[in-house]
């Protein structure tokens, strides 16, 4: 697939084209620093997947994303969560949060392979789930299930990750790692100390939500994506 990258900071451009080298199916046609820029490169070659930053000078790349006419399959990438309801209104491929793992990276990119071969009618590949995770507890590696996860408490040094049945399991992690580590589709961040497994929610509120009858807060910069989700539920 031909790919271009567009974001203002040389960094991230860089990082991107290190990852995109390391993917057999992705080749990278040329790289802008602004939307503009983008423009020209579109007119210019045939291009499959966008590798979008959102807040750059100038045109942003919703504003971008807005104007072009038939534009290819987008990722964006950004350091801001709050965008991700824009990014899915406009039907992006996937939304990914800056510093970007190169496993969620390879994950967001097949994603784009496959929606690819479905417009050209040819069969997909399966996208491969993690069933398991090792986690350092006790001064051992762990086995958690990833189906026995309820939600996950971020505490100061450490988290505690909640099981089904009451059991739990403190490791030294930071709560950003697991996110990262973890399949969006889900298990989602809804509060600065908590990330919860999505099948597991018992009831929502305004402000809190309920999982084996704990209390979860749901921070306002999370509320709308969670929001979301739920309406997608919703009968």
């Amino acid at each position: 697939m031909n790919c271009i990258i567009i974001d203002d900071e040389l960094p991230a451009r860089e990082l991107m084209a290190d990852n995109i080298a390391q993917v057999p199916f992705l080749s990278l046609v040329a790289s802008a620093k602004s939307a503009t820029e983008a423009i020209e490169l579109l007119s210019q070659h045939q291009i499959d997947l966008i590798f979008l930053d959102i807040q750059m000078p100038g045109l942003t790349g919703l504003e971008f994303l807005r104007n072009v006419v038939n534009p290819p399959m987008v990722i964006l990438v950004t350091a801001f969560q709050q965008h991700a309801l824009d990014g899915f209104e406009l039907d992006v491929v996937d939304y990914l949060i800056k510093p970007v793992p190169f496993a969620r990276f390879l994950k967001a990119v097949q994603k784009a392979k496959n929606r690819l071969k479905v417009s050209k009618n040819l069969p997909i590949e399966a996208i491969q789930e993690d069933a398991y995770v090792f986690v350092n507890a006790n001064y051992s590696l762990v086995k958690v299930m990833l189906r026995d996860v309820t939600y996950i408490e971020g505490l100061k040094d450490y988290v505690r990750i909640n099981l089904t049945y009451g059991n739990t399991i403190v490791t030294r992690l930071g709560l950003k790692a697991i996110e990262e580590r973890l399949d969006s589709s889900k298990f989602m961040r809804v509060h600065k100390s908590f990330m919860i497994a999505l099948d597991k929610i018992d009831s929502v509120q305004k402000a809190q939500l309920v999982i084996q009858r704990k209390e979860i807060p749901i921070g306002d910069g999370y509320r709308s994506l969670l929001q979301n989700y739920i309406s997608k539920k919703n009968l």
